[in-house]
C-alpha cells in the first residue's frame, strides 16, 4: 500500500447543488465505473448500462434547459463531471462529451415545437447520440462532406457515409451535417436521424490501440428518408451549427484529458510513495520528484485553462480561441502525463497489471478528434494574425 494516497482534486464550485453533484458523480465512479473500467477496455465492452444510470441520474443533460429535461448546470461545473467520469474511465467521460454534443444542434438550434417532442428522451428519457460530420474522405477538412440530402416533397433522402463515429452503429440518434446546395460550407444543412431509420446502418468498428469499450465505426446513409420537419436551423445552416458545438466540443475534450491526466499522475503518485528501492520509497529520488511536480503543474495549468473558457461560455462571451488553446493544452498533457506516469512506474507501467499502459493508448486519440491538435493551433493563429492568406498562381 502507498505511505501517501492520492486525494481528489479540491475543486472549486460556484453552488452547494454543484458540490453535492460532484459527490454524486465521484460515488458512480468508485462503485460502477473504475472497477469494471480495465477488463471491459480489454474486452472491448462497452457500458451502456452505465449511461443508462447516468441518464437515470440527470447526468446526461447537465449543460441543457431543465424545461427540456436537462440540469440547467453552467459549463463551469459540466467539465468538472465530465473530468471525474474521465478519470475512472474515458469510454464513459468521452461518450457524455460526444452524448452532449449531439444534443447541441437541436437545444440551440432548433425550433420550439422541435424542443418539446424530441429533446426531452434525449436528455433524461435514456437515449444515446452520436454526432455525425466527418467522412471517410473529409476529416479536417469538414466543409468538403460528400454526404447528400436531397428533398422529396416534405422529406429528404439523405445518402453517404460518415467516418470516425464515436457509438456509430448503437446511438439512439445521430446529428447528422448532409450536403443539401452548393459545394463548400455554405450548402450544408443538419438533420436528427433516429437510430432505427431504415437504411442506416453501422459498419463494423474500427479496432483500436485505445478506448476499446467505445465503439468507433463509420455509419451507413442509404436512401434514409427524414421528413422536413428533422431539419435543424434553416437550410445552409449546417456548418455554422457544427462549428458551433465543436467550439463547446473541445471542452469537454479538455476535460476529458485533464482527468484522464489526473488519473494518470494520480497512479503515479502512490507507486512511488509505495515503492521501494535502495531502502527508500521511489519518490524520494528528486529526478522522479521533479517528474511528478512538472505533471501536477500542467494539469493545474490545463484545468484553470479550460475552466477560464467555460466561464466565458456561460457568460455569454466568445470563446473559439480559448476552448482551441485548453483543447491543444489539455490534450499535450494528457499524452505528456500519461507517458511519464509509465515511466515512473519502469517496467511495471509497460504492463496490463497496472492501468497507466492504458491511458498512454488512450490519451493519444485526444490530441485527434474534435480537430487535431494542428487544426486547433490554426484557429488560434486565425485569432491571433488573421486568416491565412491564399496565394494562387
Amino acid at each position: 500500500m502507498p505511505d501517501r494516497a492520492p486525494q481528489p482534486v479540491d475543486r472549486q464550485l460556484p453552488t452547494d447543488e454543484a458540490r453535492d453533484l460532484i459527490s454524486l458523480v465521484r460515488d458512480i465512479a468508485q462503485r460502477e465505473i473504475a472497477p469494471r473500467a480495465a477488463e471491459e477496455e480489454d474486452a472491448g465492452r462497452f457500458p451502456r448500462e452505465v449511461f443508462t444510470l447516468l441518464s437515470e441520474s440527470g447526468l446526461l443533460g447537465l449543460p441543457y434547459d431543465s424545461e427540456y429535461g436537462g440540469g440547467d448546470q453552467p459549463y463551469e461545473v459540466y467539465l468538472q463531471v465530465l473530468e471525474e467520469l474521465a478519470a475512472a474511465r474515458l469510454t464513459v467521460g468521452l461518450g457524455v462529451s460526444v452524448h452532449s454534443l449531439s444534443c447541441h444542434a437541436l437545444a440551440n438550434y432548433g425550433t420550439k415545437q422541435q424542443q418539446v417532442e424530441y429533446l426531452p428522451a434525449m436528455l433524461g428519457g435514456g437515449l444515446l447520440g452520436a454526432y455525425c460530420l466527418s467522412e471517410p474522405s473529409s476529416g479536417s477538412d469538414a466543409a468538403s462532406l460528400r454526404t447528400k440530402a436531397v428533398r422529396d416533397g416534405d422529406d429528404w433522402v439523405i445518402d453517404g457515409t460518415k467516418a470516425w463515429i464515436t457509438h456509430g452503429g448503437i446511438a439512439d440518434f445521430y446529428t447528422v451535417m448532409a450536403r443539401t446546395g452548393e459545394d463548400g460550407p455554405r450548402g450544408i444543412s443538419a438533420f436528427l436521424v433516429p437510430g432505427d431509420a431504415p437504411g442506416l446502418s453501422g459498419a463494423v468498428p474500427e479496432k483500436k490501440m485505445g478506448m476499446k469499450g467505445s465503439p468507433t465505426a463509420q455509419v451507413h446513409f442509404d436512401g434514409v428518408r427524414v421528413p422536413d420537419e428533422r431539419r435543424l436551423g434553416e437550410e445552409g445552416q449546417g456548418f455554422a451549427i457544427a462549428l458551433s458545438a465543436l467550439d463547446s466540443g473541445r471542452l469537454g475534450i479538455a476535460a476529458c484529458a485533464i482527468g484522464l491526466a489526473q488519473a494518470a499522475l494520480d497512479e503515479a503518485v502512490g507507486y512511488a510513495t509505495g515503492r521501494q528501492q535502495f531502502g527508500r520509497p521511489i519518490s524520494d529520488f528528486q529526478g522522479l520528484r521533479f517528474m511528478l511536480a512538472d505533471m501536477a503543474t500542467q494539469i493545474e495549468a490545463g484545468r484553470a485553462l479550460y475552466l477560464a473558457a467555460a466561464r466565458l461560455r456561460d457568460a455569454g462571451r466568445p470563446f473559439a480561441k480559448q476552448a482551441a488553446m485548453a483543447k491543444l493544452h489539455c490534450t499535450d498533457t494528457a499524452m505528456k502525463a500519461t507517458i511519464d506516469a509509465v515511466q515512473v512506474l519502469g517496467g511495471y507501467g509497460y504492463t496490463a497489471d497496472f492501468p497507466v499502459e492504458r491511458y498512454m493508448r488512450e490519451a493519444k486519440v485526444l490530441q485527434i478528434v474534435e480537430g487535431t491538435n494542428q487544426i486547433q493551433r490554426m484557429v488560434i493563429a486565425r485569432h491571433l494574425a488573421g486568416p491565412e492568406a491564399h496565394r494562387t498562381g
